[in-house]
């Protein structure tokens, strides 16, 4: 069974009543919290094996809370509540207990999967004396460790055969709105959880065309699927992808896998492909190490103090050198690999550096890269400009078509693209992004 792309909070926001009654939040580390669940709800004194599957049917339920967004869907700003008639019992402040403190600082990373699901199981229990439910009895576990039965076994008496024991990473917290609009042209984590909520909907709502999820880019074929779910959601129908319409996305995607269930449809290896690979590093090969090593090479043309590199999309040992130096330079831990922190750190410094510049800098040096890739479907200025490039190009190489610099980005433009992108040896998918964009500029330099 392949290792799923689940990750462990950091922090976990926790609303102290029944979701709509008026309470105050609290923010305390997942560690934390599971063990105070485990102490609100558990017995030091009971066999150890109850005692873990307990607390890994608590992580699970947990995670499964965040991981699906069950309450930020619906325009609450919490992970979780402290009711344990919604959720689970969590008592601000009270004392945690020697034995349970040790057995979460050993397991909080695992959780439970039913079959090839990755999602984590939404692991339903109650005590067993005062209420009975369909899940594991707590007290009803006690009795099981006593006759012998590991954790595993009690977690598949009450759940079933089909549940594993999964191990969740700790690199980064599970992706929530990305803070700002997603439309034509966007790259990254965001635009494939777009893409691949979008296609299980459709599965649902066959009115919305299924988009391709390959390097995660924001094309004219998600614009129209957003614009189908938007008609069908009675959501303002613009293509883009707001907060409203993220978490109505969210909403329904949860809603047609039934994730509240015990036996969750859960999200299918198929489906979560790279899902969470927000963390970048020596070995890996991506548009976002594209658009990385762009930055790098960009700082390198103004600070003396960073390296520059080239522009390959493969995170090579020239651009893990060059991640250390931006990191130490910065003041950020300089391990070479690229976590959400120094992602930030490279796009803002970016923005900075660019504002910066005096007006007369794009006269005499190669046009800076817009921040996103430009694609079919998309028109303005910005694809003028590529189409003027590519005027240029066509004029003195025959290989790439002519096409008219009208600003919008149709097949011919795409044609044209695909053209540059043979000749320089990059894989003609007729998109600009990072790496066609400097051939692009590069070449129409030189036939300036």
């Amino acid at each position: 069974m392949a290792a799923p792309a689940v990750t462990v909070p950091a922090s976990i926001t926790v609303h102290l009543g029944a979701p709509s009654a008026p309470a105050a939040n609290i923010t305390v580390s997942y560690t934390g919290y599971i063990k105070n669940v485990a102490c609100s709800e558990l017995y030091p004194t009971w066999p150890e094996e109850a005692l873990k599957a307990n607390i890994f049917a608590i992580q699970s339920f947990t995670l499964n809370r965040v991981y699906t967004e069950h309450y930020r869907a619906r325009g609450y700003d919490f992970d979780i509540t402290s009711s344990s008639s919604y959720d689970q019992m969590f008592v601000p402040g009270r004392e945690i207990f020697g034995v349970i403190n040790s057995l979460v600082d050993n397991s909080f990373t695992t959780y439970i999967v039913w079959d090839d699901h990755v999602q984590p199981l939404a692991a339903r229990y109650c005590s067993g004396l005062s209420a009975m439910c369909q899940g594991l009895s707590q007290w009803g576990s006690v009795n099981l460790a006593r006759r012998g039965m590991t954790d595993i076994d009690i977690l598949r008496y009450y759940y079933g055969e089909e549940i594993f024991l999964l191990t969740a990473s700790l690199e980064e917290t599970i992706p929530s709105y990305p803070g700002v609009p997603l439309g034509l042209g966007f790259i990254g984590e965001g635009v494939r959880v777009i893409q691949r909520q979008l296609n299980r909907i459709s599965m649902n709502y066959p009115a919305i065309p299924r988009v391709a999820v390959n390097e995660g880019i924001f094309n004219g074929a998600t614009e129209k699927a957003v614009i189908a779910f938007q008609q069908i959601f009675n959501l303002k129908v613009d293509g883009i992808v707001g907060k409203a319409t993220w978490y109505k996305l969210k909403q329904i995607y949860n809603s047609v896998k039934r994730l509240a269930e015990i036996y969750s449809e859960g999200l299918l290896a198929g489906e979560v492909e790279r899902a969470f690979s927000g963390v970048y590093k020596r070995g890996d090969s991506d548009i976002i190490v594209e658009i990385m090593q762009y930055y790098l090479d960009f700082f390198g043309r103004f600070n003396s103090s960073l390296p520059r590199v080239k522009i390959t999309g493969t995170f090579d040992a020239e651009t893990e050198a060059a991640v250390k130096a931006f990191q130490e330079y910065y003041g950020l831990p300089a391990d070479g690999v690229v976590r959400r922190e120094t992602r930030n750190k490279m796009l803002t410094e970016y923005k900075a550096v660019v504002e910066s510049l005096p007006r007369g800098y794009m006269t005499f040096s190669p046009p800076l890269y817009p921040g996103f890739c430009i694609t079919s479907g998309t028109s303005g200025a910005i694809v003028t400009q590529i189409q003027n490039f590519l005027r240029v190009i066509a004029q003195n190489d025959s290989r790439v078509p002519l096409v008219e610099a009208d600003g919008q980005y149709g097949p011919k433009t795409a044609a044209a693209v695909k053209a540059v992108q043979e000749i320089s040896g990059i894989l003609p998918v007729g998109e600009v992004c990072p790496l066609t964009w400097s051939a692009i500029t590069e070449l129409y330099s030189e036939y300036q």
